[in-house]
């Protein structure tokens, strides 16, 4: 593979991008949080520009690039501090998925309107007693009739799903059975937020965001035969099709996260004078900045190579990548947030900063989608060959 470079393009779209984060920043988010709302002016505005379509089809109203695309945007607004969660999820998750696997009348439905924002589409694989084992996934899906013509009935729990109060379907990982085997197999299906029998109910968390999470449950919800997406027997091929770009942008997330940190934190330790030199002159202060900036490229790296892989085709090679750049990009991150705390002492704890918020934001990435201890036993496993504990 050649060196992972990016060209004068994407240099320009981070340009770009930074310029728009800019306009709105950290002040932004913060308000609409503050007042339990969204934030639809950046999400318009993004749309306009083309940016949350960036990795969709051109043929469908996207601007033809690829996931490598996509992270680049959600890393700007980040480190601008007001990135946009639902980028992980309805263009990068659903959209990926749509275009790989969907017919063309869902193409034509969803993507055109994903990526001019206009619609959104949720995710839903997360259940109470699964966890990070997809194969516990205890959501079924049973054909309505004996061949599935008219239609589906899903029923099932999912919990942790974000941002379904806003989205006009949630894409529903469910499980059916092989008319050969009888065993059950991963399938997708596009559920309507005001379908009979989809409920949903809004999980208390610490966390501050605009995106909430819920917990849903879907009581015989009956779809008709196109919701489902793609090939009920592609199973795991079209799951990981959405998985692997989940992983890259929440490492695209964790990145831009880590960068706004470190920003204020470098700004402050260029300024704070207790002594005779700012803070930043003496390396107990500096020396752990520069690592934690060294720790964010490299996992940026990372994930430049996990999105090139991902957008060259290659699947394997791209499901290695993108859990170890999410690994790097989470740890980089938590250490980045951190550090950029103690360096402001005091006032990094306070609202003026905006940082003390960030402490708990960027645990999500260790969390979320998939844990790090679960990233290691993949490593362990898959990549060095060692045995199986589960």
């Amino acid at each position: 593979m050649s060196p992972v470079l990016e060209t004068e393009e994407h240099k320009a779209l981070r340009a770009a991008v930074a310029a728009l984060g800019k306009r709105y920043g950290r002040e932004y988010l913060t308000k609409v949080i503050a007042e339990k709302g969204h934030p639809d002016e950046l999400w318009s505005e993004a749309a306009k520009l083309g940016y949350l379509g960036v990795n969709l089809p051109e043929e469908y109203g996207g601007g033809g690039g690829g996931i490598t695309e996509l992270s680049i945007v959600l890393e700007e607004l980040g480190a601008a501090g007001c990135p946009l969660l639902m980028m992980v999820v309805s263009p990068a998750i659903c959209g990926t998925v749509i275009a790989r696997f969907g017919t063309e009348a869902q193409k034509q439905e969803w993507l055109p309107a994903l990526a001019d924002g206009t619609r959104t589409m949720a995710f839903g694989i997360t259940e109470p007693d699964a966890g990070s084992n997809s194969h516990r996934i205890t959501t079924t899906a049973r054909p309505a009739d004996t061949g599935g013509d008219d239609g589906w009935i899903l029923t099932g729990r999912k919990v942790f799903i974000s941002g379904v109060d806003i989205a006009d379907t949630t894409l529903i990982v469910a499980r059916t059975a092989d008319a050969r085997t009888g065993k059950l197999k991963p399938a997708l299906f596009i559920v309507p937020r005001d379908a009979p029998g989809f409920g949903r109910r809004q999980i208390d968390m610490e966390l501050t965001g605009a995106e909430k999470q819920f917990e849903l449950t879907l009581d015989d919800v009956r779809l008709p035969a196109d919701a489902l997406v793609g090939d009920e027997d592609a199973g795991l091929l079209q799951l990981f099709a959405g998985l692997n770009p989940e992983r890259i942008m929440t490492a695209a997330f964790a990145i831009g996260m880590g960068r706004y940190a470190l920003s204020k934190a470098v700004a402050y330790a260029r300024e704070r004078t207790v002594w005779r030199e700012p803070i930043g002159a003496h390396q107990a202060i500096a020396h752990p900045l520069a690592q934690a900036h060294i720790e964010l490229e490299l996992a940026r790296l990372m994930m430049q190579k996990a999105a090139h892989l991902y957008d060259s085709g290659d699947d394997i090679g791209a499901g290695e990548a993108a859990n170890m750049a999410k690994y790097a990009a989470a740890e980089a991150c938590v250490k980045a947030v951190d550090q950029s705390v103690h360096t402001l002492g005091g006032n990094g704890l306070t609202s003026e900063f905006g940082l003390a918020s960030l402490i708990t934001a960027a645990r999500v990435a260790r969390i979320a989608p998939v844990s790090r201890e679960m990233i290691l036993n993949y490593v362990s496993h898959q990549t060095l060959g060692l045995p199986k504990s589960y």
